[in-house]
């Protein structure tokens, strides 16, 4: 059985946040809310502790914060998106637009390091960045997302 990584319950499309720790609580709050995490501390806390390593501001306004934890019940990517731009501390100084937040078990062995290579390679294409920087809707952004 395949894992289903998004969700329409978990897109959102008008990312409020202004710093990077907004950013960070309101991704958690849509997993939260789907009940995607059993322990919301806990998952914070392993966020926090990967953007310690480096900033998972990866440029090209893209941020995937990501964190392995039993605080997770079921994998999931959320996806946010910010049309301001959010100030996350990216390498190469520009703003966030594009965020997506992997919650993974910590029994979940690989699957964060498929999320995350499937994503990257996806997100290098300037076109499908600019595709899900124009969707309207949480529909139009999970058929992008599920075509990964």
């Amino acid at each position: 059985m395949e894992t289903v990584l998004f969700d329409i319950n978990t897109i959102n499309l008008e990312i409020k946040a202004n710093s990077k720790d907004e950013v960070i609580n309101e991704m958690i709050d849509l997993l939260s809310s789907d009940h995607i995490l059993n322990d919301k501390e806990m998952y914070k806390k392993a966020i926090y502790k990967r953007e310690e390593m480096s900033t998972t501001g990866i440029g090209f306004g893209i941020a995937i914060p990501h964190a392995k934890t039993s605080a997770v019940n079921k994998p999931r990517v959320a996806f946010g998106l910010s049309k301001e731009g959010v100030d996350y501390e990216s390498e190469d100084g520009e703003k966030v637009n594009l965020i997506f937040m992997i919650a993974v078990s910590d029994t979940d062995n690989n699957l964060h390091v498929q999320a995350l290579a499937k994503l990257s390679r996806k997100l290098i294409n300037p076109v499908f960045r600019n595709n899900l920087m124009q969707c309207k809707s949480k529909k139009e952004v999970l058929e992008l997302l599920e075509a990964i």
